[in-house]
This record gives C-alpha cells, structure tokens and sequence, in this order.
C-alpha cells in the first residue's frame, strides 16, 4: 500500500510541477513553494494523513486549472471585445 500512496504522491509532485510552469509569479516562485510543501510533509507514515494530503494537492491542481482557464478567457474576451467600452 505504501507503494501505491508513494506513486500518487509523485504523480501529483509531477503534475503540480508542470501545471507551475505558467503560474503568474514565475515558474521559479512555484517550484520553490511547491518543493516546500512537500518537503514540509515528508515525514508523514499515516496512509489516511497522506491520502488527506493528496486530496488537498488534487484540490489545488483544479484550482490552477481554473486560474488558467479564466487568464485565458479574459485575454479572448480583451482582444475580442476591447472596443465596446468606447
């Protein structure tokens, strides 16, 4: 079991870690934060505190989605639809 918990634990580092790439601060703030936090929680043995964990990291995967999502779609709407507030 510890195994598996070990994969999605790494699988998640690896999604963050890319998702970062386009955070708004820099990819460099991110990764720094991002090694962090994990390092911060390196010495958890509890198999339901790391599930907790890996929970609260899936959370925040969606939640960088979202904000590129909305960056994204305010840029569309900036470029599309500029001109009628003059």
């Amino acid at each position: 079991m510890a195994g598996s918990l070990r994969g999605e634990v790494l699988n998640l580092y690896k999604n963050l870690l890319y998702l970062g790439r386009e955070y708004p601060k820099g990819a460099d703030y991110f990764r720094s934060r991002l090694k962090a936090a994990f390092l911060k929680n390196k010495d958890v043995k509890d198999p339901e505190k790391i599930k907790q964990l890996i929970a609260r990291g899936e959370f925040v995967i969606k939640e960088l989605e979202a904000l590129y999502f909305l960056r994204k779609y305010r840029a569309m709407k900036k470029r599309y639809y500029s001109d009628e507030k003059e």
